[in-house]
This record gives structure tokens, C-alpha cells and sequence, in this order.
């Protein structure tokens, strides 16, 4: 038997136990939930919040504060300096290193053994899972994987622990074979210098049997088009087997044009939710643009309804009572020590048997001058309208209030970065502007007759405004990513003055 059709029979053989959480999900997070707080009844924080008496999701709430990575910060201090036993039993040698898109500091979080092989792998293969069963007839293990991912980086506190971000930790820990079916190979995916190890990849990877890509499409869209100018030739032409690409980190509404315009007609799509704290959905069906919450990963989910977010006494939901339709922040419990932590990610649910999702955007990316709530997905959505009836193509984008006390003037400022500009800015605007009114109806309201919001002002971005923003942070390349939105003016300050 061929070697493709012996790894794809051997994939196949999870689909089962995805099966199980898809049909019994709150019996199979109940069970999660009983293993975490088993597992972590003797260490500092499980003494401390006296895990041993927690007897279910009830009093886990009420005797364990929610977190974000400052209530944790000093704990993950002691463990990277060295200390075991803190958050989680087993021992921590990795610290993920998260993107951390607002602020100039990225966030360190801790990698367990645990994590890294019941979360983070498993997630892999079962993207794998997923994809062999809905493509019978793929040939994806008949030549190699083109992973973008980040980098290794020092640890100055203490040299056995490595730190870099998750898809460097991944590939440092893969075992020997899988080397094999992975391009960049090692020494060049862990370099620490994006800018040389990009040229490096470009290089390299553009002699191998590409069969799959995987990587943020923002910074892959750099790569390819690097790769084509190196070569000379169509993506097409330089990896005529490649078949698929797993995309995350942000939304692919804005780049679904981009990347029909490079790669082949006949390319594969499959939307993929990993970040530094846990991997947490996949795309199952190719029929459907929303993804299956991962549910026997080791990691224990709760929800706050979006707009409870800024109150002191916030509602926090178990899985099973979340409605669809509904925006919520993310709450995680993890095989790798975070308890009740706030990830930042906002969800809204699509299915509830089986559970099935969309990320609509982050917990600090939003828009809230004055009541009208503005999300990521529903600029993606606005945008991609707007684009349309102008011919435009935006490359990136970021916005936030702007208010004029003095005159009582609020709307909102908009940078974007166009690969093609709108064959008119005005109605661009203009449609950009009702389109936000039509997916938005607090937005429309505010809108009314120009009483509370005015007409938003859109600036045109220089070329390469972005990626200098990136550079000048240090952020260039890996899982790093543009905040869309802010409630605050800070990062649009930034812009403007570069």
C-alpha cells in the first residue's frame, strides 16, 4: 500500500473519538473539567484555591477568580525563573511567546508537556483527520508541508527553558521523521531575524514538493510573492501538487481575493484556531465557513456574553448554556495552568449539536464610542462590500473613535492600506459606511440623520505604512498581527505620525 493511502487510513482512525465530543460534548468537558482540577489539586494555585473541595463547574466558579495574563503574570514570573509546580504538576520548559498585537511587549505563556501533545498536536492531526475525510481522494502526505511559522528566542532569566512562539516550540519538539515532510527545514524556521529568514525561505523552499501550506495569510501572502519573483513563475508552476492551504490568527475574509489571484483554482481551503493558550477549533465540513469547537483537548471552556464584558459582576456561562447567535469572550482552563483565563477572543455560536463557531473578533478590538459596538467581523464584512462596488483590494486596515468634545462631534477614523485603491474614495466611504449600518443595527441607530455619529473619515495609508509599524515593535513575521479595532486612539496615533 502507497505510503499517502497508509497515513491517510491511519488518520482516519480519530475521526471516532472527534465523533464522541461532537455527539456527547457537555459530558465530554464535564470529564475534562474533573482531570484539570484532579491534576492540579497539589500545586501552589490548587492549594491555594483548595482544588481538593471543588466537587464540580459550580463551585470551581465560585472559589476561582477569573484571570487575565496580569493576575497570572507573577506566577509565570516564578515558573520561568525556574520553579515547578506552580500552576500545573508537570514540568514547564517551553513559554510560548503570544503576538500580543496592541502593546510593545508580547506575553510569555507556559507550554506543559501536556499541552503541547493533548492540545497542540492533537490539534494538528486532527486537522489532518478532518481534511483526509473530506478529501478522499488527497495526496497530502506525498511530499511536504510549508509551516510559516515564528521564532526561537532567549530566555534571559533561565537557559532551560525554551522561549519562542508556539509554532517554533511545535517544530522544535517534532520528532525526527516528521522533519521529513516539513519545509523550512529546522535552522531555518527557528531563526530569530524575520527579514533574513524570510529571504532564506524564499530560497529554499521554492525546490521542494509543496503539497500544503500552512501560516497566517497576511505574512503568507509575503512569502508567496516572494517565492514567484524569485522563481519567476506562478505558484502553480513552481509546486504543481500543492493542494491545500490552513489558514488562522485572522480573519480570511479580506484576503480571499488576494490569494485566488495567486494560487491554483483547484487549492483547498481549511480554517484552523490555534493560538499560544491552546488550539480550539477546526473547519470540519467543506460546506460550511464555521468551525467545530475542540472539546477533548485538555482545555475547559466558559463564556461571557460580550456585553457584560466591562461590568464588575460579569455572567459567566458553561458551554451548555450559550445561545447562538450571540458574541462572547472566551474563558479557558487548561492542561497547561491557566485557570479561568480571558483569552481575548470574542465568539459567537452558529450550531449547538455539535458545537460549531465563528470568531468574530477580540475582547480590545472593538469600537464603542457611544454605544454602537463595532466588532472585526463587522468591518470585514463592510469592507469587503465596499471594496467590491469600487474595484478596491485592502491590504490592512485598523480604526477608532474620534470625538470632539468641544463640538460634540464623534465618528470614526479609519487607516487602510490598499493594494488597489477605490476608483473613488468618496463612495467608498459612503458604502463602507452603510454597509457598517447594514450588519450593525447599533450602529445604525447611531448613525440616524448624522445625530450621534458622523460620517466616518478614511485616511489612505502609504504603502508599507503597516509592516513599518510591525518593524518599529519588533513584530514582524510569526502569529504577530495588525489590531483591526481599539476603543482607544494610541495605535491610530502612531500611524498618522508615521
Amino acid at each position: 500500500m502507497p505510503f499517502n493511502a497508509i497515513m491517510s487510513k491511519i488518520m482516519l482512525m480519530r475521526l471516532p473519538q472527534i465523533e464522541n465530543f461532537m455527539k456527547n460534548p457537555i459530558e465530554v468537558q464535564h470529564k475534562v473539567f474533573l482531570n484539570l482540577i484532579d491534576s492540579a489539586k497539589d500545586t501552589v494555585w490548587g492549594k491555594y484555591y483548595d482544588y481538593k473541595s471543588i466537587k464540580n463547574e459550580y463551585s470551581f466558579a465560585q472559589q476561582v477568580p477569573l484571570n487575565d495574563y496580569n493576575s497570572l503574570l507573577p506566577f509565570f514570573s516564578r515558573i520561568i525563573r525556574g520553579e515547578q509546580n506552580v500552576l500545573w504538576p508537570s514540568e514547564i520548559k517551553w513559554f510560548s511567546k503570544s503576538s500580543g498585537t496592541t502593546s510593545s511587549k508580547s506575553k510569555l505563556i507556559p507550554v506543559s508537556k501536556e499541552s503541547l501533545e493533548d492540545c497542540h498536536y492533537k490539534g494538528g492531526k486532527d486537522m489532518l483527520s478532518l481534511y483526509c475525510n473530506n478529501h478522499p481522494e488527497s495526496n497530502i502526505f506525498s511530499g511536504s508541508s510549508l509551516a510559516l511559522g515564528g521564532s526561537k528566542q532567549d530566555n534571559v532569566y533561565n537557559n532551560d527553558i525554551f522561549c519562542g512562539d508556539v509554532s517554533a516550540i511545535i517544530i522544535d519538539n517534532l520528532p525526527f521523521w516528521a522533519e521529513w515532510f516539513r519545509v523550512p527545514k529546522k535552522d531555518i524556521a527557528l531563526m530569530p531575524e524575520w527579514e533574513e529568514k524570510l529571504q532564506r525561505m524564499i530560497e529554499s523552499v521554492g525546490k521542494e514538493n509543496v503539497v500544503s501550506l500552512s501560516g497566517v495569510p497576511s505574512w503568507m501572502l509575503v512569502l508567496l510573492k516572494g517565492v514567484m519573483e524569485h522563481t519567476g513563475k506562478r505558484i502553480e508552476d513552481v509546486w504543481p501538487n500543492l493542494e491545500v492551504y490552513f489558514h488562522g490568527g485572522v480573519s480570511f475574509r479580506p484576503y480571499v481575493e488576494q490569494f485566488a489571484a495567486i494560487l491554483p483554482k483547484t487549492i483547498n481551503y481549511m480554517e484552523t484556531y490555534n493560538a499560544s493558550e491552546g488550539f480550539f477549533g477546526l473547519q470540519d465540513r467543506k460546506d460550511l465557513d464555521t468551525m467545530l469547537l475542540l472539546l477533548d483537548y485538555g482545555i475547559y471552556y466558559e463564556f461571557i456574553p460580550f456585553e457584560d464584558l466591562e461590568k464588575e459582576n460579569k455572567r459567566v456561562l458553561p458551554l451548555a448554556d450559550v445561545e447562538l447567535g450571540k458574541n462572547y469572550a472566551m474563558v479557558i482552563s487548561t492542561n497547561g495552568g491557566l485557570w479561568r483565563y480571558l483569552i481575548g477572543d470574542t465568539v459567537c455560536f452558529t450550531e449547538k449539536c455539535p458545537y460549531r463557531f465563528k470568531i468574530t473578533g477580540r475582547t480590545k478590538n472593538y469600537i464603542n464610542l457611544c454605544g454602537e459596538e463595532i466588532i472585526v467581523d463587522n468591518a470585514d464584512k463592510a469592507l469587503g462590500i465596499a471594496c467590491k462596488a469600487t474595484d478596491a483590494e485592502i491590504k490592512d486596515y485598523t480604526g477608532a473613535p474620534l470625538q470632539d468634545k468641544e463640538q460634540g462631534i464623534n465618528r470614526h477614523e479609519w487607516i487602510i492600506e490598499f493594494n488597489t485603491a477605490p476608483n473613488d474614495i468618496e463612495k467608498f466611504i459612503d458604502i463602507f459606511d452603510k454597509a457598517l449600518q447594514d450588519v450593525n443595527s447599533d450602529y445604525e441607530a447611531k448613525r440616524y440623520k448624522d445625530f450621534v455619529l458622523k460620517r466616518p473619515i478614511v485616511h489612505i495609508a502609504k504603502e508599507g505604512l503597516f509592516y513599518s509599524w510591525l518593524k518599529s515593535k519588533n513584530k514582524l513575521g510569526g502569529q504577530h498581527k495588525i489590531p483591526r479595532l481599539s476603543n482607544e486612539r494610541n495605535f491610530v496615533e502612531e500611524l498618522l505620525k508615521m
